[in-house]
């Protein structure tokens, strides 16, 4: 099976790592997946966690561990931001907007990863930060 592909943005923080782990809490808010009571860091301990995540997944920013670096280019499951040379292949300018980065998804100028993971990136309006879009492909 090939994994599925999903988008979903969220608010706009500095650090993107703390962004990504509010994010993650969120979602779990939102649907805990059967895994009632348990924070992000104590899914990733849980076995039965994993065998979900890798047999399906979450088609969210709950499909992934943590956050590495932009330049890392270690194999997921993992979220990775795009580097700065990554996001003018698409946006010249270097400030996406939201409406640039779905063309350029929709478009396949820019690229969803391979299964087990995901990318980010900061998007603006009115050329400030103003939120965060993640996308990323199940592991299944």
């Amino acid at each position: 099976m090939g994994g599925n592909a999903w988008t979903h943005t969220g608010p706009y923080q500095r650090d993107l790592a703390a962004a990504f782990r509010q994010e993650q809490e969120d979602e779990l808010e939102r649907d805990n997946h059967g895994f009632e009571g348990r924070s992000v860091v104590e899914l990733w301990r849980d076995p039965e966690w994993h065998e979900y995540i890798f047999t399906g997944g979450t088609g969210s920013v709950l499909d992934f561990p943590l956050m590495i670096e932009a330049a890392d280019t270690d194999d997921g499951p993992f979220m990775r931001p795009l580097t700065d040379e990554e996001v003018r292949a698409w946006a010249p300018h270097g400030r996406p907007t939201y409406e640039e980065w779905d063309a350029a998804l929709d478009s396949e100028q820019l690229d969803f990863s391979g299964r087990a993971q995901g990318n980010c990136t900061v998007l603006y309006r009115d050329g400030r930060p103003a939120q965060i879009a993640y996308w990323g492909v199940t592991a299944d």
